[in-house]
């Protein structure tokens, strides 16, 4: 039988999945943006993947504009709320920022956005749209951060724009998928939320896979916004015990229900989505947290800043270790590992947290007619984010195999102007 921890009280809960970065008071946000040097053609807007107009909004946040800043922000980011919370801003516009060059602390751009954008959504959220007079009508297939950028670029656009997804809530992994630390469903549901009162229409529990044909049939273009599909398989000896869970599935569950953790845990991987595993299931009351890694520290795909939260939540990384085999009778018991130069050794263990990478969703773009599909991904025009089939367009995880939220909103807001512009060429 699996050995769980306890329990987290609602305000246990809270307390240690509170924010990561906590917000700046208004006047700590007043002074933080009074440091910028508000440059001509700024790199930090050169850095971020939506090209926001950073030492514009940073301005407005100078001079107490918050409503301003939080507009400027959405111009170009209608998912400027959680990319304030989750974007790697360090290898991003903060890591451009100029101050470095004088040896000086970046402007904290994130957090400065993070008050802009609390402040409008504490304050009757809203955005200008067009009238919905257009007869041509789109679908956005997913109901992740690419789908909502582009569902309400159309709409601004004047296009009825309507967004499936198979959950039955909105937001994909923005929802779903980042730690809580990071990023509550709460927050993601707010920018669901703007959206839908843009007029796009939400069809949820909705299985758009099998219903492609009809789709087609309804619509006159289509954005693929559908992410990645599960987790790899490990492809071993013990899979199927109790105790095993995927990353993203063991994310899902704690943040919007609740999941038995185990008081010992093996995380597999080292990515972003393995550092928030481990983290969590710490911060949920495991005792003893291992990742396990198959090449070394130099190689982990993870960034700087989730390897120093993971080592100073005390998680014990193995480098250069093969999972073998998961063993137990009833339930998950102990891995077998071996390292290259053929030592064999068990890490005792009640949970096991997979995150080696999602599959492609293959099957399903196989039933795209005339969309291309190389290595798992869609290719589609950089420009206009269009398929070889015209009908069709996408963006975010099933275009750049597995990206940032910001680039995700980056693609959906192009591929918005690009259905946008074709129909108006293409259809009248």
């Amino acid at each position: 039988m699996q050995k769980t921890v306890p329990a987290l009280t609602p305000e246990e809960f809270a307390a240690r999945f509170s924010d990561l970065h906590p917000p700046f008071a208004r006047q700590e946000a007043v002074v933080e943006a009074s440091r910028c040097l508000f440059c001509f053609d700024a790199p930090c807007t050169a850095a971020c993947p939506t090209h926001i107009d950073v030492p514009r909004f940073i301005k407005k946040i100078a001079t107490g504009n918050l409503r301003g800043s939080a507009l400027t922000i959405l111009d170009s980011n209608l998912l400027g709320l959680s990319c304030s919370r989750v974007c790697p801003v360090d290898v991003l516009c903060e890591g451009a920022c100029v101050m470095h060059r004088y040896n000086k602390q970046p402007i904290e751009i994130g957090r400065l956005q993070r008050a802009a954008m609390d402040w409008f959504y504490a304050h009757n959220p809203s955005l200008p749209v067009a009238p919905e007079n257009r007869a041509k009508r789109v679908a956005c297939i997913g109901a992740g951060p690419a789908s909502l950028a582009c569902a309400a670029e159309l709409r601004r656009r004047g296009y009825p724009a309507v967004i499936f997804d198979r959950n039955p809530l909105p937001g994909g992994l923005n929802t779903y998928g980042i730690a809580e630390y990071k990023l509550r469903p709460p927050d993601s549901l707010k920018e669901v939320e703007l959206v839908r009162s843009m007029g796009v229409e939400f069809r949820l529990g909705v299985e758009a896979f099998a219903k492609i044909e009809a789709i087609e049939c309804e619509f006159d273009a289509i954005f693929l916004g559908i992410g990645l599909g599960p987790t790899h398989r490990l492809g071993i000896p013990g899979e199927d015990l109790p105790g095993f869970i995927d990353a993203l599935r063991f994310i899902a569950d704690y943040k919007t229900s609740s999941i038995p953790v185990g008081r010992r845990v093996v995380v597999i991987g080292a990515g972003n989505t393995a550092i928030d595993a481990a983290t969590a299931a710490k911060r949920l009351g495991a005792q003893e947290i291992h990742i396990v890694y198959r090449r070394g520290e130099a190689e982990m795909p993870a960034f700087e800043y989730e390897y120093e939260i993971a080592k100073l939540d005390g998680i014990v990384f193995h480098w250069w270790t093969q999972v073998k085999r998961i063993h137990g009778s009833e339930s998950v018991e102990s891995i077998e590992c071996a390292r290259p130069d053929g030592t064999i050794f068990n890490l005792a263990c009640d949970m096991v947290i997979p995150a080696i990478g999602q599959s492609r969703l293959v099957d399903f773009l196989a039933r795209c007619r005339g969309v291309e599909v190389r290595e798992g991904r869609v290719v589609i025009n950089r420009e206009t984010g269009q398929t070889e089939n015209r009908k069709y367009f996408a963006g975010g995880d099933c275009v750049n195999g597995g990206r940032e939220v910001v680039d995700a909103a980056a693609d959906g807001k192009r591929a918005g102007i690009g259905i946008a512009q074709w129909l108006e060429a293409d259809h009248g």
